[in-house]
């Protein structure tokens, strides 16, 4: 249904086929659906004034990920090559420009009566995402990282999209300011959840599920929620700085990094400790909901289903 709605030109295809290429390769279309889901909360049909600026959500996201897969370096995205892999760099960082120029395009379709919010909301969100982005690229050259600046980043790349997501649903469908507020702390916490989920499966997932290689983090040396977890109740820290850090040249070393580093995280117990904070973030998104009148079983199913593998 949100990919009808996505409609890119077909000149020129230098521009246009990354796009194209970006948003067949899949995805769970996470946030429109959830968009959908809490406008659908209220009883309505969503029309083509709804579905665009649930799409200009997707397209949005889609846009971050060619940036940060640039970033990042990485190779592969849903088990497919990434657009700076299969094209070259300069060309992902112009589709991904362009991409982000659609999104706007979708979201200005909003109803009249609710199109400032919604544009207010999304463009908000947009900032607060890439703010989190170069908080992520700090860490990297940061020795020392907290829980609290690691919770602030990701709630700023990760969670605030989620929570603008649900929020958007109640806007579109005319819900009450409260609700409206209560969805979005519903989407913040789930979306604390999801990112913890996912810094948990990038070291314990199965990669045919994940979709990119398992340890990633590691072998970058991305401080994640188990790495900094694991800084805190080591009673050796320089013993694990000595493994996370290790350079790696060849598979055998990499898959040997990897062994060492989640061999540590088992001793430390830190897998169940990331369930469990994955438990803690999605029990707060259900609490928040306390105030919405109208059946909320479809948001307690789809945080089942989002975070329901990392639990």
């Amino acid at each position: 249904m949100i990919d009808k709605v996505i409609n890119f030109p077909a000149e020129p295809a230098g521009l246009y086929d990354p796009l194209r290429y970006m948003m067949q390769i899949g995805g769970k279309r996470i946030r429109p659906t959830l968009c959908l889901t809490a406008y659908g909360l209220y009883g309505k049909e969503p029309g083509p004034e709804v579905l665009a600026p649930a799409a200009a959500l997707e397209v949005f996201h889609s846009f971050t990920l060619i940036h940060d897969d640039i970033m990042d370096r990485s190779p592969l995205r849903r088990g497919m090559p990434t657009v700076w892999k299969k094209w070259n760099e300069d060309t992902a960082i112009l589709s991904g420009d362009v991409m982000l120029i659609e999104a706007y395009k979708l979201i200005v379709k909003a109803p009249a009566e609710c199109r400032t919010a919604v544009l207010d909301l999304f463009s908000t969100t947009a900032e607060q995402v890439c703010e989190g982005q170069q908080f992520d690229m700090e860490f990297e050259n940061k020795e020392n990282v907290g829980m609290d600046e690691y919770s602030r980043m990701i709630g700023l790349k990760t969670a605030v999209l989620l929570a603008c997501s649900a929020k958007m649903g109640g806007l579109l469908a005319g819900a009450p300011e409260a609700e409206c507020e209560a969805l979005y702390r519903y989407g913040y916490e789930l979306g604390m959840a999801f990112q913890v989920a996912d810094d948990y499966l990038d070291a314990y997932g199965d990669e045919k599920v994940f979709g990119k290689p398992i340890g990633g983090d590691i072998i970058n040396g991305k401080k994640s929620w188990l790495t900094i977890r694991a800084l805190e109740k080591t009673p050796d820290r320089a013993a694990f700085l000595q493994a996370f850090c290790r350079e790696c040249s060849t598979q055998e070393e990499r898959s040997r990094k990897i062994l060492d580093v989640k061999a540590i995280y088992d001793r430390l117990g830190i897998a169940a400790q990331a369930r469990a904070e994955v438990l803690r973030y999605s029990d707060r998104a259900l609490e928040a909901l306390t105030g919405i009148h109208a059946d909320i079983t479809p948001l307690r199913n789809f945080a089942d289903r989002l975070i329901g593998r990392a639990k």
